[in-house]
This record gives structure tokens, C-alpha cells and sequence, in this order.
């Protein structure tokens, strides 16, 4: 005899560890600037607001490691890479725009505008 399904609560069900992918970032920054600690600091905030745990999050300086600037083709810090989910994207800046950064990693859609919706575009 199977147990009866719980009761619905009107939320979508959990998805499995499987169905949503793990994130690889790696952001390139320039010492202990007040730029890259706000950097570390707003991608840090995204990825335990959005992924939920389902992300890495590599911290190069580029000051300890320049070789890796030319490897990665990184010309402006800091800058973050997300390596996985491919494809391969990049963003530049402090990463406080949260809205530029969620689009920039594909979290969210790209929402078309609220006015070119409703037949009035802009």
C-alpha cells in the first residue's frame, strides 16, 4: 500500500538536486580594493539569495596571479566569469546593479517592457 500524496499548498513542488544546475564563477579582482570587496561581497549576496547553495565561487587576485588574466582574457577588474552552466559569460564591474547581474547569469528572463506589452511602445 503507497502512501497518500500530501495535501496541495498552491507552491510548485521542490525540485530535485538534479533538475537545477550547479554554478561555477570565478571573479577577478585587484587586491584588497574597497571596488573588489564590494564585488565579493554583492556576488556573495546574489548567490545565497538566488542559488541557494548551488553555486562555487573562486576569488582570484589578479595581483597573486596575473598569468591567469591573459589565460582567462580578463582586461578589466574586476570581472566575474560564470564557467558553468555553459555558455561561458562574463560581467564586468562591482556586481551592484543585482538586476544586471541576475540577467548577466541568466537567473532571471529578460522581461519585456511593461509598456510594448500593452501595444504602447516607447
Amino acid at each position: 500500500m503507497t502512501p497518500d500524496p500530501p495535501p496541495p499548498t498552491g507552491e510548485p513542488p521542490p525540485a530535485a538536486a538534479g533538475d537545477q544546475p550547479r554554478y561555477r564563477l570565478r571573479l577577478f579582482v585587484s587586491g584588497v580594493t574597497p571596488r573588489s570587496t564590494l564585488a565579493i561581497a554583492n556576488i556573495k549576496a546574489i548567490g545565497d539569495r538566488y542559488l541557494h547553495g548551488r553555486y562555487d565561487l573562486e576569488v582570484i587576485d589578479a595581483f597573486q596571479h596575473p598569468d591567469l588574466l591573459h589565460v582567462q582574457q580578463v582586461i578589466v577588474l574586476p570581472t566575474l566569469i560564470r564557467l558553468l552552466p555553459l555558455p561561458v559569460r562574463r560581467l564586468v564591474g562591482d556586481m551592484s546593479d543585482h538586476t544586471s547581474v541576475l540577467l548577466g547569469l541568466e537567473l532571471v528572463a529578460d522581461e519585456p517592457d511593461a509598456a510594448t506589452t500593452q501595444g504602447r511602445p516607447r
